[in-house]
């Protein structure tokens, strides 16, 4: 497991040898792990994000979308 961005609002996660990904929203305690062509969708987008528009407001917008509606509520046991 490689933390790939931190920020304050989210974690991203790379699981190499799954070729996966974690998506984690740590504001809205939720998060989606992405593996398969999810995975691979999601990391040419990522890729295809113009440098000057790689602030941390359109990446926080992209983040929220993929999250939106398929991540998990995160529950501590």
């Amino acid at each position: 497991m490689n933390v790939i961005y931190n920020s304050d609002h989210f974690w991203i996660f790379a699981y190499p040898a799954q070729h996966g990904f974690e998506l984690v929203d740590k504001c809205g305690l939720r998060t989606v792990y992405l593996d398969g062509a999810s995975a691979w969708h999601f990391r040419h987008e990522m890729e295809e994000i113009p440098k000057e528009e790689r602030s941390e407001e359109n990446i926080y917008a992209f983040l929220e979308d993929y999250c939106s509606g398929v991540a998990r509520p995160i529950v501590v046991h």
